[in-house]
């Protein structure tokens, strides 16, 4: 009887619980920035810009990690979106946002989006200067773009976007700890909308000022993308140039609470 007891016992406590709950699926990773500049599903010419653009750095250096939520600023056509997408992967998501002005790039947009890979990115096109996402992001991202704001034939009405405005509203859009990151082209000091319009550069100390007005920190400064052989003096489309200008990389973060 003894035997039985025990038995039966140990036949309960081998039964599952009905209290029980399920483990929790683990978020789908993303890929490595490595894998994501590898993906073969970019344009070749994309790609073939790599040596000049640096992407594996550019991200690297960024802080994009998997399941990060994005706010990615004027994509034109996706050169850096669809790696970002990559390394978010199916548990982040991409936020891109594109200068209505811009039709060419609003095209290019469209077109990458319409190839179907690329689920976890969403495109506003919004006037020029706007700062609308539908949740808090981790990261936002703007690269050689930052001097555009400056140049008033972009902006609504003609008028050149307020880029501490834009800096504040950025600020407003990121979770406490999130990164702004600005890439551009080196310029000299003191560049007039006019001059910015034609050189397409804006100073590295006065985009530092800006922001940092804005209530973010500098928390690094990526020296990839420079060249001392520029000299600053020419547009950045002049074919002396083109593809070799001086940039900087710039990661603010938002202090956390």
């Amino acid at each position: 009887m003894r035997s039985i007891t025990i038995l039966a016992l140990t036949s309960v406590l081998a039964l599952p619980s009905g209290c029980s709950k399920p483990a929790p699926n683990p978020p789908q990773q993303g890929m490595t920035v490595q894998q994501a500049v590898s993906d073969p599903a970019r344009p070749a010419a994309f790609s073939k810009a790599d040596a000049l653009r640096k992407p594996a750095e550019t991200l690297e250096f960024s802080g994009l990690k998997s399941g990060m939520v994005v706010g990615e600023f004027y994509p034109a056509g996706g050169y850096f979106t669809r790696m970002i997408s990559d390394v978010v992967g199916p548990s982040g998501h991409v936020y891109a946002i594109e200068n209505a002005g811009w039709n060419d790039s609003v095209k290019d947009d469209r077109k990458m989006l319409a190839e179907g890979k690329w689920k976890n990115v969403s495109l506003d096109v919004q006037p020029f200067g706007t700062v609308k996402f539908p949740q808090p992001l981790d990261l936002a991202w703007v690269t050689q773009n930052y001097h555009d704001l400056k140049i008033p034939q972009y902006g609504p009405g003609g008028k050149p976007v307020d880029t501490v405005a834009f800096d504040r509203a950025v600020y407003a859009a990121l979770k406490p700890g999130g990164i702004f990151f600005i890439l551009d082209h080196q310029g000299p000091a003191s560049l007039t909308p006019a001059e910015i319009a034609k050189m397409h550069r804006i100073d590295r100390d006065l985009v530092v000022k800006e922001v940092t007005s804005a209530g973010f920190k500098l928390a690094g400064e990526g020296n990839f993308l420079r060249n001392p052989a520029d000299d600053h003096s020419k547009p950045i489309f002049d074919p002396s140039i083109r593809g070799h200008t001086d940039q900087y990389a710039l990661k603010f973060v938002k202090p956390a609470r």
